[in-house]
C-alpha cells in the first residue's frame, strides 16, 4: 500500500533485517562452495604426531604432559618452517615457550590444543572455554588470549579459599565461519564425546576432591556444549554459559537435559544477532540451530554483555567479561541481568 500523497511508504526496519539476514544466508551458501575449493590448495602442513603421553593423566604427571607437549610444539614450529609455513611456525613456536602449559596438542592439519592456566590440581573453581569457527592452530592466539583475559579476572576477584583454572580446549576440527560445515551441527556431534571425555578427565585432574566447572561457550562452540550438555550430568558441570551463539539446535534449555544453570548473552554490536535462527532439514542435512538462545522463549538465565562485537566477550573491562567470571566463580547472585 502506498500513502495517499503517491509517495512510497518507507521500509521500515524489520523490512531491511529481513533482506540482511537472507542477503547474509545467501553469502554463506554461496561462499560455501567457493572458499573450501580454494582453502584446498593450501599445501599440507608437515607436523609430528603427537607427544606419547599415558591414556589417562594425574596430577603427578602434568609437569611431564607438558614439558612433552612444549617439545612436541617446537618440533612442530621446526617441521613447519622448513617446509614454507611460516605462520603456522610462529604459532607452533609461541606454544613450546617455557611458560606454556599444553595438557594436549596436535599440530596435524588444522590443529588441536588444550592448554591450562593455573594450578589445576588444587583449584576449586574451573572454567572451560570452547571456542567457535575459525579457530585452528594459526588463529588460537585469540581463545589464548581471551582465556588469560578470563583468567587474570576470576583469580583478582576470588573469594577466600577458592583456586581457579582457566582451560582454552580447542579439541575438535572447527568449522570455518564461510563453510557448508559451519551451517550444521555435523561438527559439534563429532566434537561432543570429546568435549565429554575431557571434563570427565578433569575430574581425575583435581585434588583432593573433584572441582565446580563452569563452560564458557562461544559462536559454533555453543553448539558444541549442547550437544554434550545430556552427557555431563555428574561430571560437576554447574554452569554452561552460551555467548554469542547463533543457536545451539534444541529448542530451549530444558531440551538440553541438563541439570547446569543455563546462561546465555549476546553484545549489542554482534553481528550473529542477524542470522537467521531457523533451523531446516534440506536434502538428508539439518541446517541452521532454531531458537535464539538469549530469546525469552529459549529459557535461559539472559546476562548483560555490553556494547561488544562478535569477538569481544572476554575483553578486558567488558561487561560480559565480569559476568562470566561471576559465573565461574559460583556468584550468580552478582551476575548482571539484560
Amino acid at each position: 500500500m502506498t500513502a495517499v500523497t503517491g509517495e512510497r511508504l518507507r521500509p521500515g526496519r524489520g523490512h531491511w533485517r529481513g533482506r540482511l539476514r537472507r542477503a547474509l544466508l545467501a553469502t554463506l551458501v554461496s561462499a560455501a562452495v567457493v572458499l573450501p575449493l580454494s582453502a584446498a590448495t593450501r599445501p599440507r602442513i608437515p607436523a609430528p604426531p603427537p607427544a606419547a603421553l599415558p591414556a589417562r593423566l594425574t596430577p603427578a604427571a602434568l609437569a611431564t604432559a607438558y614439558e612433552a607437549n612444549r617439545d612436541n610444539a617446537a618440533e612442530a614450529a621446526r617441521m613447519a618452517a622448513a617446509g614454507g609455513d611460516r605462520s603456522r611456525a610462529v604459532a607452533d613456536r609461541a606454544l613450546a615457550s617455557p611458560s606454556r602449559h599444553l595438557l594436549r596438542f596436535d599440530a596435524r592439519g588444522a590443529g588441536q590444543v588444550t592448554e591450562v592456566f593455573g594450578d589445576l590440581p588444587h583449584a576449586t573453581r574451573i572454567a572451560v572455554l570452547v571456542p567457535g569457527s575459525d579457530t585452528t592452530l594459526d588463529t588460537y592466539a585469540r581463545l589464548h588470549a581471551a582465556a588469560a583475559s578470563l583468567y587474570r579476572r576470576v583469580t583478582r576477584e576470588a573469594p577466600g579459599g577458592a583456586r581457579t583454572a582457566v582451560v582454552a580446549w580447542l579439541g575438535y576440527r572447527a568449522p570455518a565461519t564461510i563453510s557448508t560445515a559451519v551451517l550444521t551441527p555435523g561438527r559439534a556431534g563429532q566434537a561432543a564425546p570429546r568435549l565429554r571425555e575431557f571434563i570427565r578427565e578433569l575430574r581425575g585432574l583435581t585434588a583432593p576432591g573433584p572441582a565446580s566447572v563452569a563452560l564458557l561457550c562461544h559462536s559454533y562452540g555453543t553448539v558444541v556444549c549442547a550437544r554434550t550438555a545430556p552427557a555431563l550430568t555428574g561430571l560437576g558441570v554447574t554452569d554452561i554459559a552460551l555467548v554469542g551463539s547463533p543457536g545451539t539446535g534444541a529448542g530451549s534449555a530444558a531440551a538440553l537435559h541438563t541439570s547446569a544453570r543455563v546462561w546465555a548473552a549476546r553484545g549489542a554490536a554482534d553481528w550473529i544477532a542477524e542470522v537467521p535462527h531457523v533451523r531446516a532439514d534440506l536434502f538428508g542435512w539439518t541446517v541452521g540451530f532454531g531458537t535464539d538462545p538469549v530469546s525469552p522463549s529459549f529459557g535461559a538465565r539472559v546476562f548483560a554483555a555490553g556494547p561488544g562485537g562478535h569477538s569481544d566477550y572476554f575483553t578486558p573491562g567488558s561487561a560480559s567479561l565480569a559476568n562470566l567470571a561471576r559465573i565461574v566463580l559460583g556468584e550468580t547472585t552478582e551476575v548482571t541481568r539484560a
